[in-house]
């Protein structure tokens, strides 16, 4: 009994020891990080855990239904489908001349299912700045951010385009590994405000690509400043209503009515996010009435080839938060996440592509994902 009481003794010291250490080394993110994973029997973070956060609405307007294609579900690759089942979807949406011709889901999701977009939402990020220049609160892609967020009044040189692009120059840990890292920080922390003022401008903006979600986080303090809105509010009265979403999404908050994590969760469902896909298709024009300028959409999908990864090589392969790449002889512009999450769009063929899951494949040497032509693969033969 004195053996067992002197263990629990120790571990209760020993916890206690290491949570003062969180909170005096300001990790503090690290409670809710193992009580959202570890403790629930997970590893990472998962496509259906918006419970777990504060989130904020996104409101919906006047419902625009899809069209049902006559073929609907009557084309179907198995070879190509066991690919797509290895790993692990729960939605696959295939739209044709804005009519659903292919649709299937696993695990109990379905049509309203709420499921995370990870990092898809920096192109919904990027789109909303694209409005914003629309509307005249945002003159140009080429102003510098110190115009709308003074902290930056040392680096005049970083500008907009160059968040859009990720190539601010600006020293974010993208690390999803590390629990100290500022992507884990920014996913389970409380003030998301408050981290992104620790980093700097350290290389010169404009030369060097690296995928960064501090710079879409950054866009976002942007697009509140010149809104007066929350980043939800202006996403529904902008693209969410327009484009007849049927379910109202989610966008979580890093603290109860606090800032949406722009760079990812936004939780909607296969058929509200081939709406983005269409918009995207269609340069930014949703039937007859334009969402996103022209000018902008164009800028958008077209690469940031001036650029260079870090091993120096042209960045033909992005635009603004949005990923590029040229298959079969056809242009092909997609967001994408974390676990799988694909919005995809190729406007040749008036295709929109959405696959959701909990895996995806490995990264290949042109930084496009070995699954993601699986996709589009089974696509062109509905």
């Amino acid at each position: 009994m004195k053996k067992t009481i002197k263990i629990i003794t120790y571990t209760i010291a020993t916890l206690a020891f290491l949570s003062v250490i969180i909170f005096v080394s300001g990790n503090q993110h690290l409670f809710k990080a193992v009580a959202s994973t570890y403790l629930l029997g997970k590893t990472a973070p998962s496509i259906d855990e918006h419970k777990l956060f504060e989130n904020r609405t996104i409101e919906t307007g006047d419902y625009q239904p899809w069209l049902i294609s006559e073929n609907y579900n009557k084309t179907k690759n198995d070879s190509l489908l066991t690919k797509i089942i290895k790993y692990d979807p729960v939605a696959l949406l295939v739209i044709k001349n804005d009519s659903i011709c292919y649709e299937e889901y696993w695990d109990e999701f379905n049509e309203n299912s709420l499921t995370n977009s990870f990092s898809v939402a920096k192109t919904f990020t990027a789109l909303l700045i694209g409005a914003a220049i629309d509307e005249g609160l945002i003159e140009s892609v080429d102003d510098p951010v110190s115009k709308y967020l003074p902290q930056y009044k040392d680096n005049p040189e970083l500008t907009i385009k160059h968040l859009l692009t990720m190539s601010s120059g600006i020293d974010f840990d993208e690390s999803y590994k590390s629990p100290f890292g500022h992507m884990a920080k920014a996913y389970y922390g409380s003030d998301i405000k408050k981290l992104n003022e620790n980093y700097t401008v350290t290389e010169t903006p404009g030369e060097t690509w690296k995928y960064l979600g501090g710079n879409t986080i950054i866009l976002s303090f942007i697009l509140e400043e010149v809104t007066g809105m929350s980043l939800s509010d202006y996403m529904s009265r902008k693209i969410w209503q327009p484009i007849g979403a049927k379910n109202e999404a989610l966008w979580s908050l890093d603290h109860k009515n606090g800032r949406e994590k722009s760079y990812c969760c936004f939780y909607s469902n296969a058929r509200d996010f081939a709406r983005i896909g269409k918009l995207v298709k269609d340069n930014g024009m949703w039937n007859d009435q334009s969402i996103i300028s022209t000018d902008f959409m164009t800028a958008a999908t077209t690469s940031a080839y001036y650029l260079k990864t870090v091993d120096n090589k042209p960045v033909d392969f992005y635009g603004y938060e949005i990923w590029l790449t040229y298959y079969k002889d056809m242009d092909i512009y997609y967001a994408r996440g974390i676990n799988g999450q694909y919005i995809i769009s190729i406007p040749e063929k008036d295709l929109v592509i959405v696959r959701l899951g909990k895996q995806r494949g490995a990264i290949l040497n042109n930084h496009h994902l070995k699954d993601l032509y699986s996709y589009i693969d089974f696509a062109l033969e509905q």
